[in-house]
């Protein structure tokens, strides 16, 4: 399906087992430079949702595999992905929307609507998450949460010591450029470095937590001068 660029696209994910909807979401959001993934069943998006960096989702309820609410409270709960989710539904009961919201939706829509509100309701969904994205670092499928400190790659949670978790914080914000050793060294003791190559110890714990489990690596050695992270050596 052919995507609408712009200088800052917005990444949507539509979730809708309805093929005509998804279809005509797409003739209308394409028009405004989205750049647009749909899965057609909750299992599949959540596989999606894990593994791309979308700024909005856009759920529908009713879904084969997994419906929207467990997608929702999973990609809340188990997943710690903060992506703002608008929720279609042919249900306009209070207690459906509550049950929306309860499960961890941002926003709701009731079918049918209109293509323009849908529109205007993804614009605001962006606007208001980019306000959250300073204490978000991502690089390719892995982020941190600067203000928990919470590792995620791939959905998955890593768990890093304090020392691992100040290099990544480093790195990500540095990303894709180089970090220097004597700025890393710094970093984790300040004017009196350990004698030895604690540095290298500290690198190996953090590939093992980051990169061994997952198919692409993204920590570098830069010989001789320092280390990157970024999907590509």
């Amino acid at each position: 399906m052919g995507h609408a660029f712009s200088a800052t696209p917005v990444r949507v994910l539509v979730v809708e087992d309805n093929r005509d909807i998804c279809a005509n979401i797409a003739t209308y959001l394409e028009k405004h430079d989205y750049i647009l993934d749909f899965a057609y069943d909750g299992i599949s998006a959540m596989h999606l949702a894990l593994t791309n960096p979308y700024h909005v989702i856009v759920l529908d309820v009713m879904l084969p595999g997994m419906d929207g609410l467990t997608f929702c409270h999973r990609l809340r709960q188990d997943a710690n992905n903060e992506t703002p989710v608008l929720m279609l539904t042919a249900r306009d009961k209070l207690d459906d929307k509550l049950s929306g919201f309860a499960a961890g939706t941002d926003d709701y829509m009731v079918k049918p609507f209109a293509l323009q509100e849908l529109h205007v309701r993804i614009q605001a969904l962006y606007r208001r998450s980019q306000g959250k994205s300073d204490n978000l670092l991502t690089v390719s499928d892995l982020t941190m949460n600067k203000s928990t400190m919470q590792v995620h790659r791939a959905g998955q949670r890593i768990d890093l010591n304090p020392a691992c978790i100040k290099l990544l914080q480093r790195l990500m914000e540095s990303s894709p450029g180089v970090v220097t050793r004597d700025e890393l060294e710094t970093l984790l003791w300040g004017d009196e470095p350990p004698d030895g190559d604690a540095l290298r110890s500290h690198f190996y714990k953090l590939r093992q937590a980051v990169d061994r489990p997952f198919k692409i690596p993204l920590v570098h050695t830069v010989h001789k001068i320092g280390y990157r992270i970024a999907e590509n050596a």
